[in-house]
């Protein structure tokens, strides 16, 4: 049989230079700096912009380097070095599909290290392979010569080695401040809402469940359809809205900014984490769906987890603001920071019951 088209032959990339076992941060950047601002100039087709891309990655890096494993330290630099790039570019079609090319052709990778390296399937590798490659009008051979001679022609400025390690270590000193806040909860005393009374008598969110004719209350769906701009009160100083270019949070904290511009039309959720009166207020978009999700749910930290809700616009677009309908306290905060191998915090089902979409295990870290 013969080989699919996605299989044809790629040319023969550079060889990465062998590290001895147990290396250091330093010896990794001044070995890799030329390597890595060449991929991020095939990625960004600018100069000024690869190198900061680089300098970007390799920051993020040195403030996790003693939790990146020493045998697979190209897949996670890797990993960093795109999704910095595609984040910059708020998950731009084109450039998902410029970067799974030079993945396939300047890096030499399978299609299923480049899913894993996306976080995306095998299937979605292929498809952008395909029309990035018809967008070159070129075959991989053929991108592979064009990619060898624009490699030639870049010279990268000496690696900033002083700079990265400066950059890394405010980085990881930002972490850890995250975290110790997170511990510093532990010695104030934290009160549990419940799910009704979250700000205030439980009605102001829109989804409390109706009484029965005998007192009792029905069960009712954690999703809501809200119109372009309506406020929602999610807890005591909490507001959530959406608009047609993503959604939006208002809470009595300093804000990082909202979720607006994500990629909605690939599978994906975002969790973010607000201190509020109470604990932290757990929050996030999920996007990628085919039509409303089934369910949301996300882990509470002492070994449960909860249904959220979840605000959606009319027409089922396939994404939405997720909500904890209680903050949690500082302990159980603590203990999802102590998650590791595969687990997630935010899981979304869609309406057959199957798994949508994880939140990135590795979310606080990046």
């Amino acid at each position: 049989m013969p080989p699919p088209p996605d299989a044809l032959p790629l040319p023969v990339v550079p060889a990465l230079p062998v590290l001895p076992a147990g290396h250091d941060f330093a010896t990794y950047a001044r070995t890799h700096w030329s390597r890595l601002v060449v991929t991020a100039r095939l990625l960004t087709d600018d100069p000024g912009a690869a190198e900061e891309l680089a300098r970007r990655t390799l920051v993020r890096m040195c403030a996790r380097w003693r939790r990146v494993p020493r045998n697979d330290v190209d897949f996670h630099v890797r990993r960093c070095l795109v999704r910095n790039h595609l984040r910059r570019l708020r998950g731009r079609r084109a450039a998902r599909r410029r970067a799974v090319v030079v993945l396939r052709v300047w890096e030499g990778l399978a299609d299923a290290e480049i899913a894993q390296l996306l976080g995306c399937s095998v299937g979605a590798v292929r498809a952008h392979a395909r029309h990035g490659l018809k967008e070159a009008g070129a075959e991989p051979g053929q991108l592979g010569e064009v990619f060898t001679r624009a490699a030639r022609d870049i010279v990268p400025s000496e690696v900033p080695l002083a700079g990265l390690q400066a950059g890394g270590r405010i980085r990881r000193r930002r972490r850890l401040a995250v975290v110790s806040a997170a511990c510093a909860a532990l010695l104030a005393p934290v009160a549990l809402l419940a799910a009704d009374r979250l700000g205030g008598d439980g009605a102001q969110d829109g989804t409390s469940g109706a009484r029965t004719e005998d007192g009792g209350r029905q069960a009712t769906s954690p999703i809501r359809v809200v119109a372009p701009g309506e406020r929602v009160t999610a807890g005591t100083g909490v507001r959530m809205w959406l608009t047609a270019d993503g959604g939006h949070w208002s809470v009595p904290v300093n804000l990082r900014g909202d979720d607006a511009g994500h990629p909605v039309d690939e599978p994906g959720v975002s969790l973010r984490m607000d201190s509020v009166n109470g604990g932290f207020f757990l929050s996030g978009l999920f996007h990628g769906l085919s039509g409303e999700p089934g369910r949301v749910e996300v882990r509470t930290g002492d070994g449960g987890r909860t249904t959220a809700k979840v605000l959606v616009l009319a027409g089922s677009p396939g994404w939405g603001i997720w909500y904890a309908s209680t903050p949690l306290p500082g302990k159980n905060v603590e203990a999802l920071f102590s998650l590791g191998g595969d687990d997630r915090i935010v899981t979304v089902y869609d309406a057959s019951g199957r798994v949508a979409a994880r939140s990135d295990r590795e979310w606080w870290r990046i």
